[in-house]
């Protein structure tokens, strides 16, 4: 029966104290962090051994029928969970009909004697894929506890090489990305522990991220009770060393070993019911050992553990993978240290998705102020900021402005009392995150609305972006480098122009004015959002009113349309050569290339390098094409511009009239005039300096991404695509030293996908507290969703839930509802009548945009997409800042 093939090297029964943590592929993530777990000082650890991989991959191979069932496995619809349950099923059942090898059997008998032939056992799946820092798939194997004698091990190791092929198991790996044939399954035999009191020890708080806070869950008997959510656990919250909070449950169920082998539920006794299961020394007593667990392994964890009379033991020792990451470096602990506070740039930016490593890496070369990156975001450290009373009142006001939700976010970190005793005003520290321009640190604003101002600081721009996209062409490997350290300096050089900065602080200060002076005097709600429609000179409301000449362009074109209906948006990027074959395509392929040449370097999180820009994924504007095709006639970007512009005059003249009306009504009209002239000079300039550092990026991206195909045709890179899971400072050093680290680049992979299922916070700390603010509001309605108020009116209609650009179907009357709208997504809303988003604030860009084209618009609405469905009929209320669903 023994499989030759797996003869030579073959590990196949490993005791527990010969197993190191490097050892994953061999004895899975559990074994792996049990063997490691051993030997941390003062950690006990119940004797046993490991049946690893190895033995695994011989019964698999010797078993023909499960290839074949893999097979079918993996060609089965992810979302097809019937088939994916029936197939698993079979392969279960082939992996237990195949047994244990008799050789094998033999090698796992001697170690249960080894161990002692009559001790109980607790059988334990380890799969490759298990325990890991991104992913844990707590649960999505099997466990069997109290198991006696040899055959019955032997009989639940083949149980639990079996369950790596449950439905659940087989569907979290899809989710998280892994192929079910690169997974293994090792089983854990270890003595059995008959416990008084179980549960479970998380080293930072599971559900604010805190890592000072750690979390007990304890209860009577074995953990299964726990685990299985047959009893409420006692919660102990232990910090800097004693309890700080304690919920103590009524426990009437245990879970407890059988003699003869196998577990059962029990009553417990009633007088025992309110008794805590743990002291709260014996609780502190546990958070220690976690602390010395989370040490060794440089990250928290999620223990269980159980208590016997001679003191605790360690069973299980994984990676919390829920929390969100905290920037290093980590300040160093103690009881009475400040945290450090940081705001999310994602969330300033309008993009909140997870960045790869060259595209946060570069954000930070480029930006004004230091980043610091956490789970593949950036955040500003506003510590010293919020220290002093002048400083901190600023930081609060203008993030106030932006998003209410970081204020209240930050104001319930100071409530906390955690910072010490104010500190002198050190004066301006700089922008706010994101990088901003603030109030408070710039020149005298702008006051004559001058439109030579504007059409300067463009020619500057142009100029500048000219001249780096000439001298950029010639230069590659290490020169590039050197070339790209002076070109961030002129970046940063034309991003912190005073005259731009003082520009674009003109045309935000005029709209703080005119709501809060025409709120007072005339009891006007979100004054501005009319009087800025169609302002001149917006770069990005231009690219969505251009979408509609290239619509124009392809409308009188029946065969066209039918053609671009059955582009693949995925996997369709060479259309543009297909169209030069039909009626009227050659002029359709000119109008979207005239776009693309002004546009082509935006994209849906364009802060990212690394994300692809419509100059490379053109068949990205299709879906946005067709919409405008469909829902709109000939000469639309004309009309909605004029009928913009015309209706802010009108708004214009109307306020006016009604304030000469006033007392001091010649004065306050006067004012109110200038402010206006002020807004519109200035309004549309505050999206320019935007679209200049995205072009400049293109530009970088070309250069690098020409870079990376010499390292591929080198053999230094595998693929082009490698690039951007380093820093650039880590390109840099591969350009110069012609060597990459794999293993680096596939980690870094992993991160990604991990980092990619968090939501990141608005606010966080260096504890790790994620805190995400909330509206302090009585006025909205009973079962509303509340959010910002960033474009006035209300309308009601079909509500669109849309993660991505290309899934774009849009009808006259349909809503947007999505998670943040970057500029890339402006085309769009030409197409809607009113926009909800989760992210935003009042000077974001889809804020921005959506005032210019007149769009009813409430942003900041915490899991929009998630509590509306799509389809569902809704009513935005863009004036007061709420969001009705109606069925």
């Amino acid at each position: 029966m023994r499989d030759e093939r797996f003869d030579e090297g073959c590990e196949r029964v490993l005791d527990l104290g010969e197993v190191h943590e490097d050892q994953a592929g061999l004895v899975g993530g559990k074994g792996a962090h049990l063997g490691a777990l051993s030997r941390v000082d003062g950690v006990r650890v119940p004797d046993g051994f490991c049946v690893t991989t190895d033995a695994f991959r011989q019964v698999v191979a010797a078993t023909p029928e499960v290839d074949v069932l893999l097979d079918r496995l993996a060609g089965a619809d992810p979302d097809d969970r019937q088939a994916v349950r029936a197939i698993g099923a079979e392969v279960r059942r082939a992996v237990e009909e195949a047994g244990v090898p008799d050789d094998l059997a033999a090698e796992i008998t001697g170690a249960v004697a080894r161990t002692g032939e009559g001790t109980a056992y607790a059988v334990r799946s380890s799969a490759t894929a298990e325990d890991l820092p991104t992913a844990s798939f707590a649960g999505q194997q099997d466990t069997y506890l109290n198991i006696v004698g040899s055959a019955a091990v032997l009989r639940h190791i083949s149980r639990c090489w079996a369950s790596l092929f449950t439905e659940r198991a087989v569907i979290y790996r899809r989710r998280n990305g892994i192929d079910d044939r690169t997974v293994h399954m090792a089983v854990v035999v270890q003595r059995m522990v008959f416990p008084d009191v179980s549960g479970v020890l998380f080293t930072a708080d599971p559900v604010t991220g805190d890592r000072r806070t750690a979390t007990v869950d304890a209860g009577f008997g074995l953990g299964e009770a726990l685990v299985s959510g047959l009893v409420n656990p006692d919660v102990f919250r232990v910090r800097d060393g004693q309890v700080v909070a304690r919920t103590i449950a009524v426990k009437e169920r245990a879970v407890h070993a059988l003699p003869g082998g196998g577990t059962q539920e029990v009553a417990v006794e009633p007088e025992q019911r309110e008794r805590p299961a743990l002291t709260d020394a014996q609780a502190v007593e546990l958070v220690r050992l976690g602390r010395r667990i989370e040490d060794r392994f440089g990250r928290p964890q999620d223990i269980e553990w159980c208590l016997t009379d001679d003191g605790f033991r360690i069973v299980q020792s994984r990676p919390i993978t829920t929390l969100f990451p905290v920037p290093d470096p980590v300040p160093e602990t103690g009881e009475n240290r400040t945290p450090n506070v940081y705001v999310s740039v994602g969330h300033q930016q309008m993009m909140t998705d997870a960045m790869k490593p060259l595209g946060w890496s570069m954000w930070q070369r480029t930006a004004m102020v230091p980043m610091h990156e956490a789970g593949g975001r950036l955040f500003v450290d506003v510590t010293p900021r919020l220290a002093s009373p002048a400083s901190r009142a600023a930081l609060l006001d203008v993030m106030g402005k932006g998003d209410p939700l970081v204020r209240d976010a930050l104001e319930t970190v100071l409530e906390r009392g955690e910072f010490g005793p104010s500190v002198p005003d050190a004066g301006p520290a700089g922008p706010p995150a994101g990088g901003a321009p603030d109030a408070s640190v710039t020149e005298a604003s702008v006051t004559e609305a001058d439109p030579a101002i504007v059409a300067e600081l463009v020619e500057r721009s142009e100029t500048s972006l000219a001249a780096l996209e000439r001298d950029i062409r010639t230069k590659s490997g290490p020169e590039l480098f050197d070339f790209l350290a002076e070109a961030f300096e002129e970046h940063k050089r034309v991003l912190s122009d005073p005259l731009s900065i003082r520009a674009i602080m003109a045309g935000m200060e005029a709209t703080w004015w005119l709501n809060d002076k025409l709120g007072e005097w005339l009891g006007e709600k979100n004054a501005a959002d009319t009087l800025t429609l169609s302002a001149p000179g917006n770069i990005t409301s231009e690219m969505g009113l251009d979408l509609l000449d290239v619509a124009d362009a392809i409308r009188p074109h029946p065969e066209v349309v039918a053609f671009l209906n059955d582009v693949d948006v995925q996997d369709g990027d060479g259309f543009l050569d297909g169209l030069v074959k039909l009626p009227g395509g050659g002029a359709a392929r000119e109008a979207i290339e005239t776009y693309l040449r002004r546009y082509g370097m935006r994209c849906v999180g364009e802060i990212d390098i690394t994300r692809p820009r419509w100059s490379e994924r053109p068949a990205t504007l299709v879906p946005p094409i067709l919409d405008n095709v469909r829902n709109f006639g000939p000469g639309a970007a004309e009309r909605r511009f004029e009928q913009g512009r015309l209706r802010a005059l009108a708004t214009e003249q109307d306020v006016l009239t009604r304030l000469r009306a006033l007392p001091d009504g010649e004065r306050k009209a006067e004012e109110t005039k200038r402010m206006i002239d002020q807004v519109r000079a200035f309004a549309g300039y505050r999206e320019y300096p935007k679209y200049g550092i995205v072009c400049r990026y293109f530009l970088y991206k070309q250069a690098l991404l020409a870079e990376a195909g010499r390292l591929v045709r080198d053999g230094v890179l595998a693929e082009p695509e490698d690039v951007s899971y380093l820093t650039f400072q880590e390109l840099e050093d591969v350009v110069r030293s012609r060597r990459a680290d794999d293993r680096l680049i596939a980690r870094r992979r992993e991160e990604f996908r991990a980092y990619e299922t968090l939501t990141p916070p608005r606010v966080l700390t260096s504890d790790g507290d994620a805190v995400s603010g909330s509206y302090r509001r009585d006025d909205v309605p009973a079962g509303a969703l509340a959010g910002l108020a960033v474009s006035t009116g209300s309308v009601e209609g079909r509500a669109r839930v849309m993660l991505d650009l290309a899934d774009a179907e849009l009808e006259e009357g349909d809503i947007l509802v999505t998670r943040f709208t970057d500029p890339s997504w402006s085309p769009l809303f030409l197409g809607v009548a009113g926009l909800v988003t989760e992210v935003g604030g009042l000077m974001t860009h889809g804020a921005v945009i959506a005032r210019e084209y007149g769009l009813p618009a409430v942003v900041g609405v915490d899991r929009a997409t998630r509590l509306i469905r799509d389809g569902q009929r809704i009513r935005v209320h863009g004036t007061d800042g709420y969001v009705e669903i109606l069925d």
